[in-house]
């Protein structure tokens, strides 16, 4: 077979502690059989890591972050597309996607693919919102209080029982076990996210996870699960598992068929000692794991890439159990000159 040859743009290089999904998407898209792929990185900070990974980013340019503005965005990304030719973009933080979703459009008008959730699909997934999805798809969540404020934590901790989770509105999760350790978690994530803060009931239980990704149309192109076996200080997932677990399939099936989910997805939830699971969190985009996914059978990122060009993919109907992932941290050494040019330039 002749490769196809093609740029794509991603964003996620900051392979860290508390990585982004961009190398790991990366790594799906360059195992593909079909394609023969240009990366393009898109960062925000300049020691991101997968800057200076040679062997899978062809090329790096500095962005603006989303607080500038779609406008300011759009053109950054025109003047790199007039270089580069990009054919698809995929974004892969929470906090940008809302920015890219509005310039999807004029994305589309001057040839670079996208395959985002509609700002509905992404408004309503929302933490703040999962009582109201819960209710609507049919679905068991936490109970969980949206707080805007410090000055309402003592009042909304009484429908509470501790310990409870603190949850930032993009990122972030703690456990408090007492008043003090509430106050002083939204103080916390409140400084780095602002407000809302999300208070959500914990559930007892083992986590298990879900990266999935939908065609739009209600179809579940690929699903793989897994449990997490080592969680870092972050709560991130530095070993997992897939598993065999046809009930949380057909769960994922159910909100995919609903919501007419577009794009990748992660969900996280809890499954009890008598088998019911608590949806406790769903992340637009795919997670730093979905290079597991590939692994197992299912390259959900080449997939992804190929909904975006507007091409017909075959559903997966499988991955294989027992799939292991483990994280590890590795040394990378580069130049101070590589350093200077991208900070001078903001493209290396």
């Amino acid at each position: 077979m002749v490769k196809r040859n093609l740029t794509v743009a991603t964003t996620g290089l900051n392979n860290i502690d508390n990585p982004g999904p961009g190398i790991p998407f990366i790594r799906g898209v360059l195992d593909s059989q079909e394609f023969n792929t240009k990366i393009i990185g898109l960062a925000y900070e300049n020691l991101e890591p997968g800057i200076y990974m040679h062997d899978l980013v062809n090329k790096t340019y500095h962005i603006p972050y989303p607080t500038a503005g779609s406008d300011v965005l759009l053109k950054r990304i025109e003047y790199i597309n007039n270089i580069e030719k990009i054919d698809v973009l995929v974004p892969n933080f929470d906090a940008e996607l809302y920015t890219f979703m509005k310039a999807s459009a004029d994305l589309e008008d001057i040839g670079i693919k996208t395959f985002l959730p509609t700002v509905e699909q992404y408004e309503e997934r929302h933490k703040s919102n999962l009582p109201d999805f819960g209710d609507k798809y049919g679905v068991k969540v936490p109970k969980s209080k949206t707080i805007f404020s410090e000055n309402e934590i003592e009042s909304t901790m009484k429908d509470f029982r501790y310990p409870v989770f603190i949850k930032g509105k993009f990122y972030d999760a703690t456990i408090a076990y007492n008043p003090e350790q509430a106050r002083a978690n939204v103080r916390k994530i409140s400084a780095k996210w602002g407000f809302p803060i999300i208070i959500q009931e914990n559930i007892a239980g083992t986590e298990v996870n879900v990266v999935a990704l939908g065609d739009g149309e209600g179809t579940t192109v690929g699903a793989v699960a897994m449990r997490k076996l080592y969680i870092t200080d972050k709560g991130k997932a530095w070993a997992g598992i897939t598993l065999a677990d046809e009930n949380l399939i057909e769960l994922t099936d159910k909100i995919i068929s609903q919501t007419k989910w577009r794009g990748g997805m992660e969900l996280e939830l809890i499954k009890t000692p008598e088998n019911e699971y608590y949806l406790i969190e769903i992340n637009p985009r795919l997670p730093a794991w979905v290079y597991l996914s590939v692994g197992a059978g299912q390259n959900l990122p080449e997939a992804l890439v190929k909904l975006a060009l507007g091409e017909n993919v075959r559903p997966f109907d499988k991955y294989e159990v027992g799939k292991l992932f483990i994280r590890y941290s590795y040394d990378l050494i580069t130049d101070i000159n590589e350093f200077e040019k991208l900070s001078l330039y903001a493209e290396l």
